[in-house]
């Protein structure tokens, strides 16, 4: 079986506590006052302590554009994805060069070359390192890239495989704009950066907790759930209030007929790895799980301490959950644009 070697979040050094960037916020998208009360409820109730930025709160106002704002995305990009791949591949006890394919999502900014070449280049990685850039996946993306690299490692069991995710959502964030969505994403969405190594069932370091199986689902009549419209402004968020009902809606069978594929139940599953949406959608899947109190603990720990992340969030919880040593069946879910869902059977 694929095992997951290491994990390795990274996140920017600029720290804030929520209140401070409540109030940037206010002042970028909201500059007459009107809708000042409502921003702050929703700040409030994000479930969200504190968040890290790309880049100093002071300078956001001075980012001229798209343009300004995706070269800073590359710049912050590559040198958070370089620190986390270096620091997973130590982790994992190997060296650069074991590296046999690199695998990169986002969907918080644009590049070509891409992240991961840009990264490869400065690590000085093989030549010959298969590169694999995924785009568009969003919160979905961590859950999926593990899941990608296990169907490449089932192909190629001896292979070293590193998936890197880097989310600067701080970025996209619209100046100007008092939609419900904008202001809801000012609330929860925060910047970080996760590598993970895994390796094939024939490597000789084979270690860590081992995939079992994976699971995709995509929803029907659901593109405007949740994703950007790209326009001159950049990615302009597309957030609808109906992601709770569609994740109650389907997410408790798809576990359900997933899990009983491989004689388990819900029951069975002692570890749980979830992205943390928000607090709405984290009581959906509690709700339509029915999971015990405290399952989801440390993806609430998560959102707290660092807010959603996109695509990197599930893997700083994955991180975070490695450390514990549990053992036994578990589960990594995540659900994204789309809409849908990845689900991940672990053995840890």
């Amino acid at each position: 079986m694929t095992r997951i070697a290491a994990v390795r979040p990274a996140l920017p050094p600029y720290r804030y506590p929520q209140s401070a960037l409540t109030e940037a916020v206010a002042a970028m998208c909201l500059p007459d006052g009107h809708g000042t009360a409502l921003l702050r409820r929703l700040h409030a109730n994000a479930g969200v302590s504190y968040r890290h930025l790309a880049l100093p709160l002071e300078e956001y106002a001075a980012l001229d554009g798209f343009g300004a704002a995706n070269d800073a995305w590359i710049a912050t990009a590559v040198d958070l994805g370089a620190e986390a791949v270096a620091g997973a591949v130590k982790d994992a006890g190997l060296t650069l060069d074991d590296v046999d394919v690199l695998m990169f999502t986002t969907v918080t900014g644009v590049a070509a070359p891409s992240i991961d070449a840009r990264v490869a280049l400065r690590l000085g990685m093989r030549d010959d390192v298969k590169r694999l850039p995924l785009f568009g996946l969003g919160c979905v993306g961590g859950a999926a890239g593990i899941a990608r690299l296990h169907d490449y490692l089932t192909a190629w069991p001896s292979h070293v495989a590193v998936l890197l995710s880097v989310e600067l959502c701080s970025l996209t964030l619209q100046r100007d704009d008092a939609s419900l969505p904008n202001l809801v994403g000012g609330a929860l969405f925060g910047d970080g950066a996760a590598a993970v190594v895994l390796t094939g069932s024939e490597h000789p370091s084979a270690s860590g907790p081992s995939v079992v199986a994976t699971r995709s689902r995509l929803y029907p009549d659901s593109e405007r759930v949740m994703g950007w419209d790209v326009g001159a402004g950049g990615f302009r968020i597309v957030l609808g209030a109906d992601v709770p009902d569609v994740v109650r809606t389907y997410l408790g069978g798809d576990v359900r007929g997933f899990l009983g594929d491989y004689g388990l139940g819900v029951a069975d599953i002692g570890t749980w790895v979830s992205h943390p949406g928000g607090p709405k959608v984290l009581e959906a899947v509690e709700e339509t799980l029915k999971l015990p109190s405290g399952a989801l603990e440390l993806t609430w720990r998560s959102l707290d301490a660092v807010g959603n992340l996109s695509s990197s969030s599930v893997l700083h919880v994955l991180g975070d959950t490695m450390r514990l040593r549990p053992s036994g069946p578990g589960m990594l879910l995540a659900m994204g644009p789309g809409f849908c869902s990845e689900l991940v059977l672990m053995e840890w």
